[in-house]
């Protein structure tokens, strides 16, 4: 599952305009450009995070995301802020989880990237993650986060020069410390 060519594009993504920070706390609370949802395909709220920010952002949000026409998995819109720290709002529907399709993987790292090349068109520097399909939708946390950080790590190793800060917004020191175990994997 893992491999040293990770840890290369993690350190990589490090150059000095782009880094990728960890942080744990609430996502709704980030003074940052931009958040990630972790969306359903009608984009309309749900539980989990994507309920937390459409709480946080307020009504506006919802009435937004109405106009919207709902979203593929793999795939990003972006809307705004309203009531959050953050101007922007990316919607991502991740995969729910199954280990005996290959599409899986393929599919959340399209959320990232998606997310990503959709931010980079809006001018955005700063973005938070949280763990795409981690909650309800079943996602193994290890698994997860070797793809999100490899994910995030090639496209910043490719958009080198853009200066993107990206923040891995962990909901909880477990989710924090399974981030720190994938990256810590690949010095053995």
């Amino acid at each position: 599952m893992l491999d040293k060519n990770l840890l290369k594009m993690v350190l990589d993504a490090s150059k000095p305009n782009n880094h990728i920070y960890f942080d744990v706390g609430d996502i709704t609370k980030l003074d940052v450009e931009c958040i990630v949802n972790a969306a359903n395909r009608s984009l309309l709220g749900g539980g989990g995070v994507d309920g937390a920010i459409h709480r946080a952002a307020g009504p506006e949000l919802l009435a937004e995301c109405r106009t919207l026409g709902g979203c593929h998995t793999g795939e990003a819109k972006i809307t705004g802020g309203y009531n959050l720290k953050a101007q922007y709002v990316i919607h991502t529907v991740g995969p729910v989880y199954d280990n005996d399709d290959p599409k899986c993987e393929k599919l959340l790292r399209s959320c990232y990237l998606s997310s990503l090349e959709l931010a980079k068109q809006y001018d955005i520097h700063t973005i938070a993650f949280p763990a795409i399909s981690t909650g309800v939708y079943g996602y193994p946390a290890e698994k997860a986060a070797a793809v999100a950080l490899t994910a995030v790590g090639k496209w910043l190793s490719e958009n080198e020069d853009y200066g993107m800060a990206v923040i891995m917004s962990c909901f909880s020191e477990r989710m924090y410390e399974t981030y720190q175990k994938v990256i810590r994997s690949l010095h053995s």
